[in-house]
């Protein structure tokens, strides 16, 4: 495998992608894209594959408030696949926060250097994983996962991008509240996460799949709601009130 370029300092390729949207076919201009607007990209080897699935696309949407706020326009996934494969992938990521864009033919990846052989998998040509700060459509930064076999994920990351951007930049409080349905104080707990602005992700306690088991081997608690911020157990509606009171 030869080195990759960093072109940083150079204009991103101009290229047209046909996209589907609304079961209709839409050409989408990399050019309205880049024109005048500063932009994120990282790219991967493909849509539905362990870590683009797990970590690489789920922590840019996460973070995506905090890149707005810090003078990101948009913030764009990048695969070597058609437009069906990627409209499903982000209904399935629930994604709603970035443009996944269908490079189907490679065009834009090999225009940036990027397109890799990964016929020993039965890929074919795919990106190599790279994320990238576009300015006016020229490329301001550009991280490149380092040249190793395999699928290197070190340095591609919505947390290294935003660290780039802005150092100070806080990413955003995130939390996971266990309820059940018609609780009160679930209703009240989650009220005041979104007063707050946290987001947070509901796990619905039932009599089979997530249960009271499963509750008291994460809280080691048998009440709803249950509240976890940034992975440290806050615990129920009161607890969370004095949380968010101090």
């Amino acid at each position: 495998m030869s080195e990759f370029k960093n072109m940083e300092g150079q204009k991103v390729p101009s290229v047209v992608w046909p996209t589907r949207q609304n079961n209709e076919w839409v050409n989408v201009n990399s050019d309205d894209i880049f024109k005048g607007r500063t932009v994120v990209v990282f790219s991967l080897p493909g849509a539905f594959t362990p870590t683009c699935s797990s970590t690489h696309l789920p922590r840019y949407n996460e973070l995506a408030p905090v890149f707005f706020e810090n003078g990101v326009d948009e913030i764009v996934c990048m695969s070597v696949n058609d437009t069906f494969v990627m409209n499903e992938w982000a209904k399935d990521q629930e994604a709603d926060k970035v443009t996944l864009i269908p490079d189907g033919n490679g065009d834009f990846t090999d225009g940036m250097g990027m397109l890799v052989d990964k016929n020993d998998l039965g890929f074919g040509k795919r990106s190599w994983r790279y994320s990238m700060l576009v300015k006016d459509g020229v490329v301001d930064k550009m991280f490149i996962e380092p040249n190793k076999p395999g699928d290197p994920f070190e340095v591609s990351d919505a947390d290294t991008m935003l660290n780039y951007i802005n150092p100070n930049a806080k990413p955003i409080d995130t939390a996971t509240i266990f309820t059940k349905p018609g609780c009160p104080f679930c209703a009240k707990a989650k009220a005041a996460l979104e007063d707050a602005g946290i987001n947070f992700e509901e796990i619905t306690i039932a009599n089979a799949g997530v249960t009271l088991r499963t509750l008291r081997a994460v809280a080691d608690a048998d009440t709803v709601p249950q509240v976890f911020i940034g992975g440290k157990k806050i615990g129920g509606s009161d607890d969370l009130e004095k949380y968010l009171a101090s």
